[in-house]
């Protein structure tokens, strides 16, 4: 559990993740002085979502049967942060088909500054390709396992809608 002392003192919004997504754990969260919180689950299954219907509704099945193999990733975010998975076969989640997908950056919204060797201000992402993170003075030990959550979350609906055999269960 964060220290929410500490966030309050800031004066600024935040919000609270992790099994919240629940009207007494909402509740909670702003009782806590939160703004809200994150609902993955819900909001990536629901209608909208763009996830592949059939995708959504093989997921759902295994779940409501106990055969869901959820897992919490702690490499998956270039920012170190964890990410909720579901493994699933002919998916991403599975090392060799994510292997096989060419790795890139081009959204950025989670990449770090750095100064750069010439005193300017750069940008480096652990998921982008690992030969453009070591150029930039990056280690290649901070690309394994990192994976673009920017482009796995904003072009689930592109995928589901363009390619139908798209399997972006796991950014």
């Amino acid at each position: 559990m964060p220290d929410l002392d500490k966030f309050r003192a800031l004066g600024l919004p935040f919000w609270l993740a992790g099994s919240y997504a629940r009207p007494e754990k909402l509740a909670e969260a702003i009782n806590e002085g939160a703004a809200g919180i994150q609902v993955g689950t819900a909001f990536a299954f629901c209608d909208e979502s763009g996830i592949e219907p059939g995708l959504k509704r093989q997921v759902c099945q295994l779940a409501k049967t106990g055969q869901a193999n959820v897992f919490t990733d702690p490499l998956a975010s270039p920012t170190g942060f964890h990410s909720r998975c579901c493994k699933m076969s002919d998916t991403l989640s599975e090392a060799d088909h994510y292997a096989a997908r060419e790795r890139f950056c081009d959204l950025g919204y989670l990449r770090k500054s750095y100064r750069s060797r010439m005193a300017t201000l750069g940008h480096r992402c652990a998921a982008e390709p690992s030969r453009i993170t070591l150029r930039k003075g990056g280690a290649a030990e901070d690309t394994e396992g990192r994976k673009c959550l920017c482009n796995g979350l904003m072009t689930i609906p592109v995928l589901a809608k363009s390619d139908p055999t798209a399997s972006a269960n796991c950014p």
